[in-house]
């Protein structure tokens, strides 16, 4: 297919591709920006942390609000805080002048149980500003992020909340402030001079990086034109030969973002440009950020046993071939079992409706509903009599985490859905990841899939691509997970770290180690995760046999190199507006890879 001239051009608009010329001059700035940061670096002081609440540990349950009083500064910092948690930005300009004055703000954010405040010098000479933080501290978590000269510190004499001075009023400073509250950056700056009777010169409390750092290349000494160039010429060829309509980019170097870049739109029509927050179909990523994370968790409990047949955990399999099947097996997809079962054949008319009810509340997609015991009377049975064929044998099988999904729920006696969201998710910080996102989420935040032509006829946005997942109401061990780029970067960088992040240890580094290493004698496959085989150059000829990740059939690629210390995470719809194999044609993904591989590799030496 010859590239068309104008598709090439509309990529590059929507896309937000970038011609050499303006990649070198980017490069330029962000080597300004870079000397700016160390400026401010050594200059952010932090006070009254002897509760050390800064870096922000806990974020489950914890509703933080962040009050803005400049609105020059408030849409970088609200923006950076957001990578982090969900944070309500409120307009506090918009309470000053009126009757109750401040106290009218008190009460709206009296369902919040952390404040955020952004002020300059010049707002603490406003009593009203000093009474509100002392009336709202004696029962909210209070962080006061300062910017401007030292004077304003004086004001802040009498105060036992946490505090952040930044001497400079910039955008650079907000984003660092912004950063160092949730442990993205460190704090180590001390007073310079003596302030006040409180605060004396020496003085200043340090952190430590718990979190994702996100900067640019030039921090590692890449040059973001060398990485961008290629990238660009990539996904441009991608995007104009219709292997995809979208992508999101997202890589991860030493534990820090230095990109994260969307590229194209959510249909080839280009009415909504793709966004970094975009929500994709993960596919079978579901299987190692669902479903194995789950079986760590109960592994390291002791209330699973990988070496322990199946039957012990599911009931309804002792009368079957599966009473001896090992649990490792199954996560290792050596149990024998058949790839895949075509459920959607076995649909009869009394099987669905077009309207829900408490007889067919299982929803697959907008006016089709299954009935309620139809995976119990229909899709288990077929799965737990379905013949074994050459066990001990890898066979990549989707029936594995069918399993696996009700092994977890029988142990722990939760939903999947809710026992990764309570146990990872929220405390995380990974804030749009789950199953059914239409629950949560407005439709356009989410990335359209395939137009379905097998059962339910319409086009997928935010329900669930895969059909069997479908038939069980979006929410299975092997497919049905949705997410952004910034939550699989959060949750890989986890595991990269040995399992802790954000000052949590979440698993122990040997549990890490077992899942994500080689444990198969006859494929490439770790307990749950795929694996590199340079044999194949797979997923890259320049990937460590140290590399772990997963791909996801709507077109995720998320792969972990634990010797190079990347995260790489593409995310893509290529099966819309119907299912495509051109992105694996083109070696997209593969091709990305060897290009980022190069760069990094180049900026090590």
């Amino acid at each position: 297919m010859k590239y068309n001239k104008r598709l090439f051009l509309k990529a590059l608009l929507f896309g937000g591709l970038a011609i050499s010329g303006a990649q070198a001059q980017q490069h330029k700035l962000n080597e300004k920006w870079l000397k700016e940061k160390k400026i401010i670096e050594r200059n952010t002081v932090l006070l009254n942390n002897e509760q050390s609440f800064i870096p922000i540990r806990k974020l489950s349950d914890n509703r933080i609000a962040s009050i803005g009083f400049n609105s020059q500064l408030s849409g970088t910092f609200d923006r950076i805080l957001n990578l982090h948690a969900r944070v309500t930005a409120v307009d506090g300009n918009a309470y000053w002048g009126k009757s109750a004055r401040l106290s009218d703000l008190s009460y709206d954010l009296k369902f919040y149980n952390t404040l955020i405040l952004q002020l300059e010098a010049a707002q603490l000479r406003d009593q009203q500003v000093l009474d509100f933080i002392t009336d709202n501290q004696k029962e909210k978590q209070i962080i006061v992020a300062v910017f401007g000269g030292q004077e304003a510190l004086v004001k802040l004499d009498g105060l036992s909340v946490p505090v952040i001075w930044s001497q400079k009023v910039s955008a650079e400073s907000a984003d660092y402030t912004a950063q160092a509250i949730f442990g993205g950056v460190p704090l180590m700056a001390k007073l310079p001079a003596n302030i006040s009777p409180k605060y004396k010169k020496g003085q200043g409390f340090t952190t430590t990086v718990s979190r994702l750092t996100y900067t640019v290349p030039e921090e590692l000494g890449i040059n973001s034109a060398d990485l961008q160039q290629p990238i660009d010429a990539i996904i441009a060829e991608a995007i104009v030969k219709r292997a995809t309509p979208s992508a999101v980019l997202l890589l991860v170097k030493d534990g820090k973002v230095i990109m994260n870049q969307a590229f194209g739109s959510h249909t080839y029509e280009g009415t909504q440009k793709t966004r970094t927050t975009d929500i994709y179909d993960l596919a079978s990523v579901t299987k190692t950020t669902a479903t194995t994370p789950a079986v760590m968790r109960l592994v390291e409990e002791h209330k699973l046993k990988l070496d322990t047949p199946a039957s012990a955990y599911i009931p309804k399999a002792w009368a079957t071939n599966k009473r001896n099947t090992p649990v490792r097996q199954i996560m290792l997809h050596e149990a024998g079992f058949v790839p895949f079962i075509p459920f959607f054949k076995d649909i009869k008319p009394d099987d669905f409706r077009k309207d829900s009810s408490a007889a067919y509340p299982v929803s697959a997609s907008q006016n089709y509903y299954f009935r309620k015991d139809f995976f119990k009377d229909v899709m288990w049975p077929l799965m737990l009599n379905s013949a074994l064929r050459d066990t001990g044998k890898y066979v990549y099988s989707d029936l594995s985490m069918y399993f696996m999904k009700e092994i977890v729920e029988g142990v722990s006696s939760q939903h999947l859905e809710n026992y990764v969201q309570e146990n990872f998710y929220k405390p995380l910080g990974m804030q749009r990841a789950g199953y059914n996102p239409l629950y949560r989420f407005a439709k356009e935040q989410i990335v359209p899939t395939e137009i379905d032509t097998l059962f339910r006829n319409t086009l997928l946005q935010g329900y669930v691509h895969d059909p069997g997942a479908s038939m069980v109401g979006g929410i299975s061990g092997h497919a049905g997970l949705f997410g952004s780029a910034t939550d699989l970067a959060i949750y890989y960088q986890m595991l990269l770290n040995g399992g802790s992040y954000g000052g949590t240890q979440y698993f122990k580094p040997e549990t890490v180690q077992m899942f994500t290493s080689k444990q198969s004698r006859t494929s490439r496959r770790g307990l749950g995760f795929d694996r590199s085989d340079a044999k194949e150059d797979y997923p890259s000829k320049l990937a460590s046999a140290n590399t772990f990740g997963h791909t996801g059939y709507t077109g995720i690629r998320v792969w972990v190199d634990k010797d190079v210390n990347l995260v790489y995470i593409l995310l893509t719809n290529r099966v819309h507006p119907v299912t495509s194999n051109k992105l694996n044609e083109l070696s997209t993904s593969s091709r990305l890879m060897d290009s980022i591989y190069q760069v990094v590799g180049k900026a090590a030496r």
